[in-house]
């Protein structure tokens, strides 16, 4: 079967191309930007891409066209398709009846922790040689992959609540079916497309409907608004972590290992540098997950010891004279308050440059700018890229005073934050996207004026010759 696949580059169509090309599709697609990691990954695959959406792409004779919800009307290939009666389903919708229909499906939900959960989980499945099949949105550095389709009777997926198509606006989620869900928290997010917190907590509903008696929830047990969900009905038993009477973490050593108890009973201590309360909040929802799928709670542990984290999940992308980047998924106040939070234990009083891109459709439309100060009020200095956007950054985050500053140019931004960091400091970037490759620009920007701070010492040192 020839599928083509509209928004290819997303981290979840491209994941689904991944799947389609490993079941033996021939998998095409387009995007209108197309950029790493997901474009060098699909390449990798020998999956053709094509820049745009041209009307003449319907006459590639697909049999299907798969559409993600970046896809609108009036989308020119779109319009083709609908005019001409073409095949075409979603991407949620295709995955659900090609390949969930036979799997047991663990399936990670919540306003923040989605990725780095799922890979924790699908980690923990894969040490303990069940082999999951997975889709991530996100690239675990245990895989390399965003997602991988096996012949294992498992699959992790990564369950957003992002609505699924133009023609469905039911959240993805609804499609999957679980019979092991995780309930990570729930917050209001996702301002165009949700009126209020109550209309995400109605499609969380629509999930918990859709979970068999004979599965498990696993819940945040300190989240008020996944009770509120469940409160409207619940069929499944629920285990939850972080409170009393379910998974509990202890506290954690300097390097960030900790005990994890269920029911106050010891079983056992994961071993690794993952910092923050997120993590292990994270981790204890994963080992209760997949001790529902036969992982006993001693295994999952001691497989968490061997978890690498997720790229953009505080990845080191480089260091020159002792200024370490940083890149980072965070975008929603609560996430970079999370993020700033955990690099602050690591760092102790080592400065702290954050730099944020307000990319993501709630930041554009200001829904959160209020929230903005507070969240990166751990920050030593504050770097805002403010294009683009429909409100003033600067007045939003006036009240951090001298610290903020805010640039509509790349470049001026790159050659400021060159200008004041020093040796031992940490620059934190923190976007939902590619941020205009401003991770390289900046390490080559740093790497230029540390080798011209060199030359000229020499040059004096020397009389004129470096």
């Amino acid at each position: 079967m020839h599928i083509h696949i509209l928004g290819i580059c997303g981290t979840f169509m491209g994941g689904i191309a991944a799947i389609a090309r490993t079941a033996g599709h021939t998998v095409t697609g387009c995007d209108a930007n197309v950029y790493p990691p997901m474009s060098d990954q699909l390449r990798a695959l020998g999956i053709d891409l094509i820049e745009g959406y041209d009307a003449s792409q319907a006459d590639l004779k697909a049999d299907i066209f798969v559409v993600g919800n970046v896809v609108t009307r009036g989308n020119p290939l779109m319009e083709a398709i609908l005019e001409r009666g073409l095949a075409y389903t979603s991407g949620p919708q295709w995955l659900a009846d090609n390949v969930l229909k036979d799997k047991w499906v663990l399936a990670v939900a919540g306003t923040h922790g989605k990725t780095t959960t799922s890979a924790m989980l699908a980690w923990i499945l894969d040490d303990a040689r069940m082999r999951p099949g997975f889709l991530i949105g996100g690239i675990p550095q245990n895989f390399e992959v965003s997602a991988r389709l096996t012949d294992s009777p498992f699959f992790v997926i990564e369950a957003d609540e992002y609505d699924t198509a133009f023609f469905d606006k039911r959240s993805k989620f609804v499609h999957y079916r679980p019979r092991t869900a995780i309930f990570n928290n729930l917050e209001f997010d996702h301002a165009d497309i949700f009126a209020d917190l109550a209309a995400i907590e109605t499609q969380f509903h629509h999930l918990v409907r859709t979970i068999p008696g004979n599965g498990l929830i696993v819940a945040n047990g300190r989240e008020e608004n996944i009770d509120h969900v469940f409160e409207r009905g619940l069929w499944t038993p629920v285990e939850r972590f972080g409170s009393v009477g379910g998974w509990t973490a202890g506290e954690p050593d300097a390097k960030g290992s900790f005990d994890v108890f269920f029911n106050s009973v010891l079983q056992g201590r994961v071993n690794w540098e993952l910092i923050g309360e997120h993590n292990r909040m994270n981790a204890l929802a994963a080992i209760a997950a997949a001790r529902h799928a036969g992982v006993p709670a001693a295994t999952a542990i001691d497989g968490l010891s061997r978890f690498e984290n997720v790229k953009r999940r505080m990845e080191v992308r480089g260091a020159v004279h002792g200024i370490t980047v940083y890149d980072d998924f965070a975008h929603h106040p609560t996430a970079i308050t999370t993020t700033v939070e955990g690099l602050r234990a690591k760092v102790g009083k080592a400065r702290i440059l954050a730099v944020l891109e307000p990319r993501s459709n709630t930041m554009k439309l200001g829904v959160m700018k209020a929230a903005l100060p507070a969240s990166l009020a751990g920050a030593d200095q504050v770097y805002c890229f403010g294009a683009n956007l429909g409100w003033d950054a600067a007045i939003a985050l006036a009240p951090l005073g001298d610290k903020a500053h805010v640039f509509d140019k790349l470049d001026t931004l790159v050659s400021q934050l060159v200008a004041d960091a020093r040796p031992g400091d940490h620059i934190l970037m923190m976007s939902n996207g590619g941020f205009g490759g401003i991770h390289a620009k900046l390490l080559d920007a740093l790497h230029h004026h540390y080798h011209e701070d060199i030359v000229l010492t020499a040059m004096h040192r020397y009389g004129g010759y470096a």
